[in-house]
């Protein structure tokens, strides 16, 4: 008995199986449109933490004079 998966972006079934290349998309064109629509951002991982701006900004402030007390060139004139 062999186990198949709708693909995921046309919902045609696909055999679960080495010989099912693209698995789990049914086609190397529905992969494309898939990958596509990730660099687009149309998929995204949520990001369920909220933003403390306040701590996000001292956090920056940290980071920039742990920077210009390295010997840095990137932030002198």
């Amino acid at each position: 008995m062999s186990v198949t998966v709708k693909c995921p972006v046309c919902e045609k079934e696909v055999i679960w199986a080495a010989e099912s290349a693209f698995r789990p998309f049914c086609s190397e064109r529905c992969k494309l449109i898939d990958l596509g629509d990730w660099a687009a951002e149309n998929h995204r991982i949520p990001d369920k933490l909220p933003i403390d701006q306040q701590l996000s900004e001292e956090y920056l402030a940290e980071l920039e004079q742990d920077m210009l007390q390295q010997d840095n060139q990137f932030f002198k004139e």
